[in-house]
């Protein structure tokens, strides 16, 4: 027998508990502690599936997303190309209808000055042949009369005023 004071114990005692305690362990371990370690083995096989799918989901989301913005990004590239040649196409046909207007202008300018060309020239012409017949008709009138020099003054100058309001 040992004795603690207050706690005795026999070594019969002693050992039968230690026997018993040895059994039931035992018999924990097999009944008990086998499908708890299955069901645990399984747990951890699900939980590092599920992380496995989602590590794989997750690179594929990425993948996805990398995708998508390469996309996006292609798609911005091609629609400032379109900007652009929409842009400098507008410019060009700006620029192309300023020079025609430009040249329509020019041709305008050249045929209104080419018209008033002649319409002076036309003036001069007529101008000379009233001219021209006045100045037969004054030597006329002068041949006519043979007066002397204040009478000749006086068929000019008459004849001058009926130039003037011909004119």
């Amino acid at each position: 027998m040992l004795d603690f004071g207050a706690v005795s114990l026999e070594w019969g005692t002693l050992l039968t508990q230690a026997i018993v305690f040895l059994l039931l362990l035992l018999l924990v371990r097999k009944l008990a502690m086998g499908p708890i370690v299955g069901i645990m083995e399984k747990r951890r096989q699900h939980i590092e599936n599920q992380i496995s799918t989602a590590e794989r989901n997750r690179a594929e989301a990425e993948a996805l997303l990398a995708e998508q913005r390469r996309v996006l990004d292609e798609a911005r590239a091609e629609s400032k190309a379109i900007i652009d040649r929409a842009t400098k196409q507008a410019s060009d046909e700006a620029n192309k209808i300023v020079a025609e207007a430009q040249a329509a202008s020019e041709r305008l300018k050249a045929d209104a000055s080419a018209e008033l060309a002649r319409e002076v020239e036309k003036a001069k012409l007529e101008l000379r042949e009233q001219m021209t017949s006045l100045s037969v008709l004054l030597a006329s009138k002068i041949i006519e009369k043979e007066l002397d020099e204040a009478a000749q003054k006086s068929t000019v100058d008459k004849f001058l005023a009926q130039v003037g309001d011909r004119l």
